[in-house]
């Protein structure tokens, strides 16, 4: 934990030093993981913006991303191809892009180990159509799949992937494991048993048996469906025992030193929760954890001035608490005169001022519009200290985690420069203001 960590006092969290983090050539993989709606996409794609810039060759993997985060980095469309972004590195520095296609991938798996025809017999399969388009957990095997390979080409020295939006925390984790076990299940292995016993003595010997689980299976699924199933098994047969070795394999490369975990939250309880049972669980599969990215967290520059004493403020103006003397006799009521009609000369020397706040009305006005910013600025000042005691409640819990708080940005982000403001403010791991 020690790199990419700046150590401050006793009573705040260790500060993610994010640029130490990106320019370390042993970091090779950043995980970027965390609840729906985080901000974990754009966060990943910034990091992305921000290494290349200074110096590494990145590529980012995003999973669904909103079609405004891709034309934010130049590119009409992503696919399952990494394409190159331009005018974002700097001297040796590049950025490569692309989105997950998981049924593409799985695709491509077929197509690398098997032969032609019977590649071409699975990917007609209807039974292997739905599996590869929408069977639970697909989507996150497919991206540790993909990982693999990127890994595997080594064209880039740092890989980051944006984890699929699961409603379980790190489903990705989970997804080889229950693939593996679908693969081995008993149902599986039913389904295989006539074509792994030789001769007519073995089918003979499973004739009985298998005609009344079939019956029985055909009832429940459909004639159809059961053919479409055991043509999938046998043909898949000799590639299971290839899907669980390189699920392994990926997973152990999640736990080696080169990897680094980021949990991406905002500061709300719910997603603050949320991610504590990251951490947690990160812990729990030895998976190397480099810090919290908080996004959208609210500061202000004039944090001096309570909620308090704003509100308080704005309710004197409002009700006159403040201005209790009418315009222009304040001198007059003190010294005790009685008013007097100004001279001509006085008049010449001394003209009335046009559109200044001179008049009763124009006070008024000004009061109110005094009194509006007052009490936004109050409102301000409340959720920040909202989020602060939330963020507080994970510290308290975790507060060996390192933690990056990025300024909130009042629009959406929708090109480049968007995309370095928030690695910018990545690195500053503070938000504005505060």
């Amino acid at each position: 934990m020690s790199e990419g960590v700046d150590t401050v006092g006793m009573d705040t969290p260790p500060r993610l030093a994010v640029d130490r983090l990106l320019d370390d050539p042993e970091t090779r993989i950043i995980v970027c993981c965390g609840a729906g709606g985080v901000g974990k996409t754009t966060t990943a794609a910034a990091l992305g913006v921000r290494a290349a810039g200074r110096g590494r060759k990145a590529v980012v993997l995003t999973i669904d991303p909103a079609r405004r985060l891709a034309q934010s980095m130049g590119i009409d469309s992503l696919d399952n191809t990494p394409r190159k972004v331009e005018t974002v590195g700097a001297g040796d520095g590049e950025l490569h892009a692309m989105m997950l296609d998981m049924k593409r991938t799985f695709d491509e798996i077929v197509e690398a180990h098997a032969d032609g025809e019977r590649a071409r017999a699975i990917l007609a399969n209807p039974f292997y159509q739905s599996l590869s388009a929408g069977f639970a957990g697909t989507q996150e095997y497919m991206a540790m799949e993909k990982l693999g390979q990127l890994r595997a080409r080594d064209d880039w020295d740092l890989i980051i992937v944006d984890t699929p939006p699961s409603r379980s925390a790190l489903d990705f984790l989970d997804a080889p494991k229950r693939l593996g076990s679908f693969l081995d299940g008993k149902f599986i292995r039913v389904l295989m048993a006539p074509a792994k016993v030789g001769g007519r003595a073995g089918m003979k010997f499973l004739n009985v048996g298998m005609s009344m689980m079939t019956g029985t299976l055909s009832k429940l699924m459909g004639a159809s469906l059961l053919k479409d199933v055991q043509t999938f098994v046998a043909a898949m047969d000799t590639m299971f025992g290839g899907f669980r070795t390189r699920a392994d394999a990926t997973f152990r490369l999640l736990q080696a030193p080169g990897t680094a975990f980021l949990v991406v939250a905002a500061p709300e309880p719910d997603a603050l929760r949320e991610a504590a049972y990251f951490v947690e669980r990160l812990a729990a599969e030895r998976m190397p954890l480099a810090g919290l990215v908080l996004n959208r967290v609210h500061g202000s520059g004039a944090d001096q001035l309570s909620a308090e004493r704003a509100l308080a403020a704005a309710e004197n103006l409002e009700e006159g608490g403040i201005v209790d003397q009418e315009s222009g006799k304040a001198g007059l009521r003190d010294s005790g005169a009685e008013p007097t009609e100004p001279t001509e000369t006085d008049r010449t020397a001394n003209p009335p001022e046009t559109g200044s706040p001179g008049t009763e009305g124009d006070t008024a006005v000004v009061d109110r519009i005094t009194a509006g910013l007052l009490r936004l600025h109050a409102e301000r000042m409340q959720v920040i200290a909202r989020e602060q005691r939330t963020r507080d409640r994970f510290t308290s819990l975790h507060p060996e985690v390192a933690v990056a708080e990025v300024a909130a940005l009042p629009g959406d982000v929708h090109d480049l420069a968007g995309l370095r403001a928030i690695g910018e403010r990545l690195a500053a791991g503070v938000p504005a203001g505060a």
